[in-house]
């Protein structure tokens, strides 16, 4: 099996009860998702969900058809072509001189901080998921007291 990361689109119903059928849907069947957010679109009575799944091509096709087949979903999408955003926000360092250290670190990336306490910031970044990973690289050495990741928001491109 080659597995990769796959993201999907799917259009839904904004109606009760729709994220967990989604949920079960993937667990009953033993898929695995990596990321999942949920939002309302310029319609109102319609969300989008981003899921991030790790499969091969054959159970993402299973994934898509089996979505499909449930009431609410009106469109599931393989993004293939898309842009992606991930936003994040960490509480980190232990010292009034690792708050320094790590504004340099977050000046760099365009990070905003949000919070400033005696001995740790909490910054906020959105960007490429993989710039999010290296941002977490470069603060760990100063510790990482708290975080949270929204996981990956993506629209296709036209």
């Amino acid at each position: 099996m080659n597995e990769q990361e796959y993201v999907l689109s799917v259009k839904v119903s904004n109606n009760n009860g729709v994220l967990p059928r989604v949920g079960g849907l993937f667990s009953r069947r033993g898929y695995s998702i990596k990321s999942l957010n949920a939002a309302e679109t310029e319609e109102p009575d319609i969300s989008r969900l981003t899921i991030v799944v790790s499969s091969d091509l054959r159970v993402l096709e299973q994934i898509k058809n089996q979505l499909m087949k449930l009431y609410d979903v009106h469109e599931v999408k393989i993004l293939t072509d898309a842009v992606t955003r991930e936003h994040i926000l960490i509480r980190a360092g232990n010292s009034a001189e690792d708050r320094h250290k790590i504004i340099e670190i977050a000046n760099l990336y365009r990070a905003k901080p949000v919070d400033i306490s005696a001995n740790s910031i909490m910054l906020e970044l959105t960007g490429e998921p993989a710039k999010i990973d290296s941002f977490l690289n470069l603060l760990k050495p100063f510790g990482i007291i708290k975080m949270v990741r929204s996981g990956i928001t993506a629209l296709e491109r036209d």
